[in-house]
């Protein structure tokens, strides 16, 4: 599957590639995670060369570095932005000591994206994510402004990220219930080492035609293939933030490799793969400091995971979800079905009594 094979975001027509490109790591910052402009530019280009045109990114990435190198990088090929999805995201505060420099209110959301607008050096988005859920905020606030920034041209679509379901639901409520601009898609943290977004925020994006679009897809490099339990690896910035795998992290680890080995990939295709099988729309989010890391990710699309491998890999990553998503599976099955089957499901019977043992 190329990345101009494209697919609707969610219940849009925006169509946008199966991988899109985090800019997370443009610009050089003190802590050593990205790369240069010119590194930055030629993974643009690979991407762009490619068929790709979803590019990600946000205000606060590399303190605003990103988005100009964005924004310089499309003004200097005119004509080749209005081909391209771009999406970035505001919350973050950018101005210490300004209470109102960031967040989810009507000022600071207009002035985050005018900033984001020139830095970019474009006159709308394409998709404008929420960063974080602001609970100073009405709800409506936020919802209304966004819904005023699309009828104005300024965005097109709208997401949010990192945001709990239960508040999620209750945007989309409001949105569709007032006429207002709907979400299309959530930004959210999943891979076959985070999978918690299954208890609540992917049904809901399943049930609501909303796609998922996941970041850190490779769980901070841990499912790229560069760790194993015999090799010591020393990424400097990113492993003193996060630290290495622990022993149930390599029991994945070792489950992607043995499949990577054997179909002839990289545990970072095979773990990519396995998120683009996934129920209803997922578009991960790939993340590169270097041209080779964009390739070896990409490498993902032409993968195809039988059912034994994707049973394989449900089985060593099976969540311990909140409840109350553990009372939903066969424990539910087995209190409603009584041992009958219904839609294709087949419940054994609890407890186990006759009818005889039933006192009425």
């Amino acid at each position: 599957m190329p990345l101009d094979h494209y697919v609707t975001l969610g219940r849009s027509g925006l169509r946008v590639s199966p991988f899109a490109l985090g800019a997370m790591t443009f610009g050089e910052d003190p802590g050593g995670a990205g790369c240069s402009v010119e590194e930055s530019e030629k993974i643009l280009e690979t991407y762009l060369d490619r068929g790709g045109n979803f590019i990600d990114t946000a205000n606060f990435y590399t303190n605003g570095y990103s988005e100009k190198i964005l924004g310089d990088f499309f003004a200097a090929r005119p004509g080749l932005r209005r081909h391209v999805v771009l999406a970035s995201k505001f919350f973050t505060n950018l101005f210490p000591g300004d209470p109102n420099g960031g967040g989810a209110g009507r000022s600071s959301i207009i002035a985050q994206l005018d900033e984001t607008l020139r830095r970019m050096r474009t006159d709308y988005l394409d998709l404008y994510w929420l960063h974080n859920w602001d609970r100073h905020t009405p709800l409506e606030e936020t919802l209304r402004t966004l819904d005023d920034l699309v009828r104005a041209g300024k965005i097109r679509y709208i997401g949010f990220s990192n945001t709990p379901a239960w508040v999620t639901a209750q945007a989309q409520t409001t949105a569709l219930l007032k006429g207002w601009t709907p979400l299309i898609a959530l930004q959210v943290e999943y891979s076959l080492l985070a999978r918690t977004v299954e208890g609540e925020l992917a049904p809901l994006a399943l049930d609501q035609g909303m796609a998922l679009v996941p970041w850190s897809p490779l769980k901070n490099g841990f499912l790229s293939g560069k760790y194993r339990r015999d090799t010591r690896v020393t990424d400097s910035a990113r492993t003193a933030f996060v630290g290495g795998p622990g022993e149930d992290e390599f029991t994945v680890i070792d489950a992607v490799a043995a499949i990577a080995d054997e179909l002839e990939t990289t545990s970072a295709a095979v773990s990519l793969a396995w998120l683009r099988a996934r129920e209803g729309t997922v578009v991960p989010i790939l993340g590169a400091r270097r041209v080779e890391h964009l390739d070896s990710n990409l490498a993902g699309l032409e993968v195809t995971l039988t059912p034994e491998h994707l049973r394989t890999l449900d089985e060593v990553s099976a969540p311990a979800l909140n409840y109350p998503a553990p009372m939903h599976g066969a424990l539910r099955a087995m209190l409603q079905f009584a041992g009958t089957t219904v839609d294709g499901e087949t419940s054994a019977v609890y407890p186990p009594l006759s009818q005889s043992d039933v006192r009425y």
